[in-house]
């Protein structure tokens, strides 16, 4: 099969949805597949001219046996093109960009336009979960036969350790965009003063540098800028080496379409205090971690104090992750998913 994904530049952005791209790309390369990556420049979601001329071209550019599989990200930009999608384009749908929490809400209106436009009218549509399946029927109009889900699968993990005290790491993974949460985490944590914790946040700045700031800026007018370490982008080794001295990760996302960072806390045997948006929380028993509604920073500190303050609750809460973890579907065979999904 010659697939073409569609995406914004740069591929290499680090994110949950760009790692799911990357690793389809992989696998369906390593199975035989013929995988052409183009690239889209300008601004996305909300397109400008730039992106909307590169949409163009990279349509008008198409190999004629390829099939396009468009990142949603980028679908905005081609929505001048919705009668050539009709005929042959996939959508690669994370969540619908008109969720984008933070957003202004003129752009958020107009990204909602432009996805009721064009999502119905495509012949297939991929997403990485059934709350984002049942999302995109109920709110865009999208027929549920012409919906495929393939969630993202995951990499054998060694076990978390763990810091070995006496207080509680927490390890907090996502892009720092209001949507992830992190303002609310942070408040959050601000109530546990009396408790020993530290809190390491993962995630790149550069999608939304005022947010970045602001958050650096709270953590400081909150009182905990000291226990509060903003570590940017990362590499893999890094990475590592966090998951392996956390106690305890924590995203209060307001909305997820899947929740790479909770799958990978789960298959590394650590509890979880997440918020319910989206998908995330269906990921998580309700014995390994705690769920609290989105934007609830109050239930959330609650639900947190006793995970921070009992590390035997946490070591009970660890196994049932660990196990839970061990379920989740590995790259290869979702790979195969999204292969199947594309013939």
């Amino acid at each position: 099969m010659h697939i073409a994904l569609l995406v914004p530049a740069p591929f290499a952005t680090i994110s949950g949805g760009y790692a799911y791209d990357r690793r389809m790309v992989e696998g369906l390369r390593s199975a035989g597949h013929v995988v052409d990556v183009v690239q889209l420049p300008g601004r996305h979601p909300l397109p400008d001219d730039t992106a909307k001329r590169a949409a163009r071209h990279a349509w008008q550019a198409l190999a004629g046996d390829a099939r396009p599989v468009i990142d949603g990200l980028g679908l905005p930009a081609f929505a001048d093109l919705a009668d050539a999608l009709a005929e042959r384009a996939v959508g690669l749908i994370h969540h619908p960009t008109a969720l984008e929490h933070g957003l202004p809400e003129s752009d958020r209106t107009a990204l909602r336009e432009i996805e009721r436009r064009v999502l119905p009218r495509l012949p297939k549509v991929i997403v990485t979960s059934t709350s984002s399946r049942e999302r995109l029927q109920t709110d865009f109009c999208v027929a549920a036969e012409r919906v495929a889900v393939v969630v993202p699968g995951t990499d054998d993990a060694p076990r978390s350790p763990g810091s070995g005290g006496p207080g509680c790491a927490i390890l907090a993974v996502g892009t720092l965009v209001p949507r992830k949460g992190h303002d609310v985490l942070l408040r959050a944590l601000a109530r546990l003063f009396d408790l020993d914790w530290s809190l390491a946040i993962v995630g790149s700045a550069i999608r939304d540098p005022a947010h970045a700031r602001a958050l650096e800026t709270l953590a400081e007018e909150l009182g905990i800028g000291r226990r509060v370490r903003f570590a940017g982008e990362v590499d893999d080794a890094a990475l590592d080496h966090l998951w392996h001295g956390a106690d305890l990760f924590a995203l209060a996302t307001q909305w997820e379409g899947y929740g790479m960072a909770v799958a990978e806390a789960l298959k590394r045997g650590l509890p979880v205090a997440i918020a319910s948006g989206g998908a995330a929380g269906l990921l998580v028993p309700v014995e390994a971690g705690v769920i609290c509604p989105p934007g609830d920073h109050e239930g959330l500190s609650k639900a947190m104090r006793r995970l921070i303050f009992d590390a035997d609750l946490r070591r009970s809460m660890a196994e049932t992750a660990w196990q839970a973890g061990r379920l989740l579907p590995d790259w290869t065979t979702q790979t195969a998913a999204f292969a199947a999904a594309l013939a």
